[in-house]
């Protein structure tokens, strides 16, 4: 049985405000923290540029342009356990994995690639 749209939306939500509230963090130091300060070395100022109007943008601006890139569960493509956020433009094989718990709540915040 696949998830409702309402709560893949509602999960998104969830994850995205969790990995803002993470970031910075002592807990979150191999997850967005991670993420963003990789990517702000790595890609190339006309990258940000274009996304953001600015050649290094803070790392707050960063986290706001996350888009999903998939969302998958226990051997199911159409699970909602796992949240995975990357940068637009395909421009990285990383991504910012947020991890579920069977309530619905976030267990785990992690940069994989």
């Amino acid at each position: 049985m696949s998830p409702n749209t309402s709560e893949i939306e509602k999960r998104r939500e969830t994850a995205l405000a969790a990995i803002k509230t993470a970031y910075g963090t002592e807990e979150d130091e191999f997850g967005a923290t991670m993420f963003v300060s990789h990517h702000l070395e790595e890609l190339d100022a006309s990258y940000w540029l274009k996304h953001l109007q600015a050649a290094s943008p803070e790392p707050t601006r960063v986290l706001d342009m996350l888009v999903l890139r998939s969302h998958w569960g226990d051997e199911d493509e159409n699970g909602i356990d796992t949240f995975d956020f990357t940068l637009p433009d395909e421009i990285t094989n990383y991504v910012i994995s947020v991890r579920f718990s069977e309530d619905g709540s976030v267990n785990d915040i992690s940069m994989e690639s």
